[in-house]
């Protein structure tokens, strides 16, 4: 059974990258809709986590408000695949016109003046777009990390996909991943890094919501080790085809402390950067999975009533 369910899973994401992107613009659009609609109202897993995290987001939010907010989130979140689904037929035209971010030229100059930039980001709007955007309409290549996804051929799917949009992806493997992106910093380049969720042991402790949680410690630790700039970007949907986003102000490395001490501050401010934009925009925030420590009850791991 877990056998079949992986090809299945692998084909329709095949079956996705491969008929979407043929597909009129509206009549793909519609089809995102009806399909977020349908599984807003079947009122799954997925659905429910959102609301269950939202409902920290906007913690005064009535029943009312927070459905309304999930199912705005889950049009949200097809569109993020519609739109990614389509992205390697873009032109580079049509990409360029797509994207607004406040303040890239923090980027920019940064990058221009040699040295090297992590730029760190949650799971808010269309983060490959976002990417696209960047090695297509401002010309600068970057390395990201691919987490590994089970099939395996849809791993390969991932990053065959980031790949023919101008991404250098590195699988999620420890040690290696890390030194490749080191490398890349060091020698003047960008990073960016999906970085608002980590469950594992290694996470770094934050407040989040007002909530202990864990987020990934990388992109502060690559700042300190590589002397890159880290900066938080969030982003959004309007009511205009344009994808909008921000640059948030740098995280600076702590000028005392260990390691371990730096790295904590570093995390919770960018913690603080993407509860902003996830605050501001809480129906673009892509987020269908646990992420509290509190939520994972099912481990036995503090059981939330």
């Amino acid at each position: 059974m877990s056998a079949l369910k992986d090809r299945l899973t692998d084909g329709l994401y095949g079956l996705g990258w491969s008929t979407v992107k043929k597909l009129p613009e509206p009549v793909a659009a519609g089809l995102g809709r009806r399909i977020a609609d349908t599984a807003w109202k079947r009122r799954g897993p997925g659905v429910l986590r959102l609301e269950a995290n939202l409902a920290r987001v906007v913690p005064d939010a009535t029943p009312e408000r927070l459905a309304a907010l999930s199912k705005a989130g889950m049009r949200s979140y097809m569109r993020y695949w519609m739109e990614s689904f389509r992205l390697p037929a873009w032109s580079t035209e049509r990409v360029a016109g797509s994207v607004s971010i406040k303040d890239i030229h923090l980027v920019e100059e940064t990058l221009a003046a040699g040295r090297g930039v992590v730029l760190a980001l949650p799971h808010l709007a269309n983060w490959d777009l976002a990417g696209v955007w960047v090695t297509r309409g401002l010309g600068v290549p970057f390395t990201t990390v691919a987490e590994r996804l089970k099939p395996e051929s849809l791993y390969d799917r991932f990053v065959a996909y980031r790949e023919s949009l101008g991404m250098e992806v590195v699988p999620h493997n420890g040690g290696a991943a890390f030194g490749t992106l080191a490398r890349r910093l060091r020698a003047g380049g960008l990073v960016c890094l999906v970085a608002d969720r980590d469950l594992s042991s290694s996470g770094t402790e934050v407040t989040f919501f007002g909530e202990r949680a864990r987020m990934p410690g990388g992109p502060a630790i690559l700042a300190q080790q590589t002397g890159a700039l880290l900066l938080p970007a969030t982003l959004w949907y309007d009511d205009t085809p344009v994808m909008k986003g921000r640059i948030h102000a740098p995280v600076d490395v702590p000028e005392t402390g260990t390691r371990a001490e730096k790295t904590s501050v570093m995390t919770q401010a960018l913690a603080d950067a993407f509860a902003e934009g996830i605050a501001d925009h809480p129906e673009d925030w892509h987020m269908l999975q646990r992420l509290w420590p509190a939520d994972l009850d099912e481990r036995g791991k503090g059981r939330r009533p």
